[in-house]
């Protein structure tokens, strides 16, 4: 059985999807029980799937699985977790922001026993030098906020950068949208008695293409809603509090 399987969820990435596959591969690609690279692309106009499929037709390592009916990154990962053929099973952004080069990292705190590990921007020697400074002041205070309400010990529930034992996903699946569905993992983990350890990385602006975060005050409040339904819907959720 392949040891990893990193997804990559895909939508107009054109610019970046090459680099991004050749990076993922030479920093996984001799990890000790071989790994898969599973691009779940979400029928880019700009063609983003098609440059993937033909990379998987000289390298059996990459994989694609184009969506034409489907759209939104909760149900890409979940996607991709299904498919996975890794005993751990990872994702990150697809703009570059978050450096694969750091994935050896993640894998070693699996290998070392972790349930589940995490890039954060929030414990020592990570940061992000990628968003605005209304970005990064609403990042930090969603995160302080999930914290004081759900658990102190997980710094950065919002990162999008993991590698988790695929059992885990027999116990939580992905629920919510976009950042939310982070927060809810991260903690319904933890409460299912998974351990989490969170690795350093720094945040880095785009390389290329367009973002898909909020861009303005408007676009964070807008998201921040859902953060906040889902902060409050854990706290008090009866079905954590019977686990």
């Amino acid at each position: 059985m392949t040891r990893i399987t990193i997804i990559l969820p895909t939508y107009n990435e054109a610019k970046n999807i090459d680099p991004l596959i050749e990076r993922t591969l030479q920093a996984l690609g001799n990890y000790d029980g071989g790994m898969e690279l599973l691009v779940v692309d979400d029928n880019s106009p700009d063609g983003t799937w098609r440059q993937v499929a033909e990379r998987a037709k000289i390298d059996e390592r990459v994989r694609l699985i184009h969506r034409t009916h489907e759209r939104g990154l909760t149900s890409a990962i979940w996607r991709g977790i299904q498919e996975a053929r890794g005993q751990w099973v990872g994702w990150m952004d697809c703009d570059m922001s978050m450096p694969p080069e750091e994935w050896p990292r993640l894998a070693d705190a699996l290998a070392e026993g972790a349930g589940m590990a995490v890039g954060s921007r929030y414990v020592v020697g990570g940061g992000d030098v990628a968003h605005s400074f209304t970005g990064r002041a609403f990042s930090r205070v969603i995160n302080l906020w999930a914290g004081v309400m759900l658990d102190w010990s997980i710094k950065d529930y919002t990162s999008g950068f993991i590698l988790a034992r695929k059992e885990i996903f027999d116990h939580v699946t992905l629920r919510g949208d976009y950042g939310e569905y982070c927060i809810d993992l991260l903690y319904r983990t933890k409460q299912a008695g998974y351990s989490i350890r969170e690795l350093p990385y720094i945040c880095v602006p785009r390389e290329a293409g367009e973002s898909k975060t909020a861009t303005n005050v408007w676009g964070y409040l807008t998201r921040g809603v859902n953060y906040v339904k889902t902060l409050f819907r854990l706290r008090f959720s009866k079905e954590l509090k019977d686990q």
